[in-house]
């Protein structure tokens, strides 16, 4: 297992390479979406978080696509400042929104998708997570319900009341001039007929470029939001994205946080199973108390999941991959983002390094 750290567009910065460093990560994974862009809702002194019903912000440049050789360069920088860049987590709705939508341009998107997996294979980053969402992340709300009250997220029922209007998908706006109205919900079957397709059309390329595409189970884990049917819902379900295409390339950003939300099924059962098949190409985690549709986050350690027999699960099934803290309560401090962060990371390394170690003591519990 590695240790990494999951860094935003403005957090491209030697001081945050160097606090990830310092706090002993090996690894980064990057957000290249500016999510915060014109984003009245998501602070820059920490992680885009949010509303229940607020966008993130306005997407990018559909015509300016990352280059080979601006990966090239980040990853250069990166790794100058002695860390791995270990994937690109998120597509930006500019690139791909009529993929989601099923929408008029939808085949020079995919060619715009297979650009950018060529550009990151060149580019040496193996990894691309994605979430292949309508509605996005919503339906959150900020409350002082972490321990000492610390800020942390959650969600205090359904988010069905505010459909998803005309010129946005996953979170963001794509089109600030969209009419106005909303968009059209459509059905499970319908969503899991894009996703089938955009699979068809991007895994043989990511094979042969070497990278894998990484699919992050929908948070919150509803079966609708915002009128717009969920794909990966239930553990169960990712299983069905992995049988779409059979395929290394075809992977898996397993989130623990947004499992363990889940109705059905079982946190450490899919740990196990994904881990143990080698599905998974990277994995968030975070702690919960609760499942959807009312439940917090918390601190690493004090939710419902065991942290340490997830990870002594992935030590037993020889999990590789890396690590990164998902969300975590803000502190009340100076620098409220890089303490959470910070006392995540020191929970996972010590409960690594006793996992690690010789005795024969440390067992799965």
């Amino acid at each position: 297992m590695k240790v990494g750290l999951g860094l935003y567009r403005h957090m491209l910065t030697p001081e945050h390479y160097a606090f990830a460093c310092q706090a002993g990560c090996t690894h980064v994974v990057v957000h290249l979406v500016d999510y915060f862009h014109q984003a009245a809702t998501n602070p820059r002194n920490n992680q885009p978080t949010g509303a229940k019903y607020d966008t993130w912000g306005v997407a990018g440049n559909p015509d300016k696509l990352w280059t080979a050789t601006e990966l090239i360069a980040l990853r250069k920088e990166i790794e100058a400042a002695g860390l791995v860049l270990a994937a690109i987590e998120n597509l930006d709705p500019a690139y791909w929104h009529d993929i989601l939508l099923d929408g008029p341009q939808r085949t020079q998107q995919v060619e715009k998708v297979k650009t950018i997996i060529r550009n990151l294979g060149e580019a040496g980053i193996p990894v691309l997570g994605y979430n292949f969402s309508i509605a996005g992340v919503c339906g959150r709300v900020t409350v002082p319900a972490g321990r000492g009250r610390a800020l942390t997220l959650g969600m205090d029922g359904p988010a069905d009341d505010v459909p998803v209007p005309n010129g946005t998908v996953w979170n963001m706006i794509y089109d600030p001039k969209a009419s106005a109205g909303i968009l059209p919900s459509i059905s499970h079957d319908e969503l899991w007929r894009r996703l089938h397709r955009f699979l068809e059309d991007v895994i043989p390329v990511a094979e042969q470029a070497g990278v894998r595409l990484a699919a992050h189970p929908d948070d919150p884990p509803m079966p609708t939001m915002r009128g717009q049917p969920r794909l990966v819902y239930q553990p169960r379900m990712y299983q069905r994205l992995l049988d779409i295409a059979p395929s290394r390339s075809n992977a898996l950003e397993l989130c623990v946080g947004t499992i363990a939300e889940m109705t059905e099924g079982n946190v450490y059962d899919a740990v196990d199973q994904y881990s143990r098949r080698g599905n998974i190409a990277y994995l968030h985690l975070r702690n919960v108390v609760g499942k959807v549709p009312h439940y917090r986050e918390t601190f690493i350690d004090e939710g419902d999941v065991d942290m340490i027999r997830i990870l002594s699960i992935l030590k037993r099934n020889n999990f590789d991959g890396v690590i990164i803290p998902d969300h975590s309560p803000q502190m009340t401090c100076p620098a409220p983002w890089h303490a959470g962060m910070a006392h995540t990371l020191g929970f996972i390394l010590a409960a690594k390094a006793m996992l690690e170690s010789s005795s024969p003591n440390v067992t799965e519990r």
